[in-house]
């Protein structure tokens, strides 16, 4: 299991990036003094289970994703690993709530896994659009799911999901723009950003949420929750996807 580091703190790095991008961006310089420093959870360093989680909770509420991962990982007899998943009854898997598509995906995982397509115990040494595109190969695994993975997980620092509807909307709530930017315009966007465009995409989600209240301001105060057309223009959920794939 990889090491990971402490996710209630940032990094040095992220640190770092934080004041890289609020010098290039001075909208964006005023949202992060508002909304305080940046607080990127970090992931748990089990990659496959990671993306095995990924899978099971795309399209499904949380509890009930929960319940079928917590059954799927008991018929694995605890043990969430591409041997484990290879080795089972595929009638035992999907008798623990799973569908035939996203069984098909975990399977499908897991042998990519074991053949080196996604290569578990050497992601870090790969650049981050081969990465994608290997996760990608994978059914049941998008880009956006690739990158939320990049993102998170391995706490890469210049990943920019432009499909996501809660970058977005953070970006036009930051910028005060009357529409979001479709996903081109927001790719040319923010190049500005590189190579730190994942602590920008942070603080995207993050307008989101203290538009919509979710957050305290640094302090303990309460962010006042958006009215009228502002209120159904934010309501965009960070992290999803526009078109997620299942």
């Amino acid at each position: 299991m990889a090491s990971v580091p402490d996710p209630t703190e940032p990094t040095a790095e992220q640190v770092a990036a934080a004041k890289q991008v609020a010098k290039r961006d001075p909208a964006l310089r005023a949202f992060i003094a508002k909304a305080g420093p940046v607080r990127m959870r970090g992931g748990v360093g089990d990659y496959f289970g990671s993306l095995v989680r990924s899978i099971m909770y795309q399209q499904l509420a949380g509890r009930a994703a929960a319940a079928i991962h917590g059954r799927f990982v008991e018929a694995l007899g605890g043990k969430v690993t591409p041997d484990a998943v290879l080795a089972a009854d595929p009638e035992k898997l999907r008798a623990a709530g799973l569908s035939a598509a996203k069984l098909a995906a975990v399977l499908d995982l897991a042998q990519k896994s074991t053949d080196g397509t996604v290569p578990l115990h050497d992601l870090q040494e790969l650049p981050d659009d081969e990465l994608v595109a290997r996760l990608s190969s994978v059914r049941g695994i998008g880009r956006w799911t690739a990158q939320m993975f990049l993102l998170f997980e391995l706490r890469r620092l210049d990943v920019w999901p432009v499909d996501d509807l809660g970058v977005r909307n953070g970006y036009r709530l930051i910028h005060g723009l009357p529409e979001m930017p479709k996903p081109k315009e927001l790719e040319a966007l923010g190049d500005v950003y590189r190579p730190y465009r994942s602590i920008a995409a942070w603080y995207c989600w993050q307008a989101v949420h203290l538009m919509r209240g979710d957050m305290l301001l640094p302090g303990g105060e309460p962010a006042a929750a958006p009215k009228g057309r502002a209120a159904r223009r934010s309501s965009a959920r960070p992290g999803r996807a526009a078109k997620p794939r299942a």
